[in-house]
């Protein structure tokens, strides 16, 4: 007895890869397979949205003590450890702290800023991950967001570096570059505010002298413009 013919599946016909059926699957129709936010997180957002919301904003030091004392009985330690451990890693909360935002005790008062190593880390890191996500070159933003960070710490060029400085010697080289555009910004509106108190011009006449808008005057003048502008609102 010859042995039953076998259907052989045609080459138009190939089964589809495991990974291409995913990756089709995902294309016809939204996956449902978001990442489950931590419980401890979810009660969290209930009880203190303003600070693990939507938006979530920097928490001040010594946090988890405050949430243990807060809620006796109903946070587990090692839980909240964990929980808070993951939301302080996450992109959005590095992205506030490297914004300079305050840290918020559980009551949503600011109550400190975050160091300068920690917005410095905070912008790094984010940089970090958003450009293995992207094909744009992102380091003229860093750039730009470092110079400003040390712009708002108050610290000299020299002490700035030595604290934020690390062992990757290409964000350290770009931390420099910032530094050094931060110190020519600064120069070019210390020489712009000289010109300024000698002219003798209002506001828009010297705005107008020099090609700026007066918005562009008013804030690179800064303070020295004192009463001298026609235009109060400008």
């Amino acid at each position: 007895m010859s042995a039953p013919e076998t259907t052989r599946p045609s080459s138009t016909h190939r089964p589809p890869h495991p990974a291409e059926s995913q990756r089709g699957s995902r294309r016809g129709k939204p996956t449902s397979q978001a990442p489950q936010r931590h419980p401890v997180l979810a009660l969290l957002a209930q009880r203190h949205p303003a600070l693990f919301g939507d938006t979530p904003r920097p928490l001040k030091r010594g946090i988890f003590e405050d949430l243990l004392a807060a809620h006796p009985g109903e946070l587990e330690p090692e839980a909240l450890k964990e929980a808070l451990g993951r939301h302080t890693r996450s992109t959005r909360y590095l992205a506030a702290v490297g914004e300079g935002q305050k840290r918020r005790d559980l009551q949503g008062q600011a109550v400190e800023s975050p160091s300068p190593e920690q917005v410095h880390h905070a912008l790094v890191e984010v940089f970090r991950r958003r450009s293995a996500r992207s094909e744009e070159d992102l380091r003229p933003r860093l750039r730009e967001r470092i110079a400003r960070a040390f712009e708002a710490s108050g610290l000299d060029a020299m002490d700035y570096a030595a604290r934020v400085s690390g062992r990757d010697e290409a964000i350290n080289r770009l931390t420099q570059e910032a530094l050094a555009e931060a110190s020519a910004r600064a120069a070019r509106q210390q020489a712009l505010q000289r010109a300024f108190a000698a002219s003798g011009q209002s506001l828009e006449g010297f705005a107008a002298m020099y090609g700026l808008s007066v918005g562009e005057a008013r804030r690179a003048l800064g303070q020295a413009v004192g009463g001298r502008s026609n235009r109060p609102d400008a």
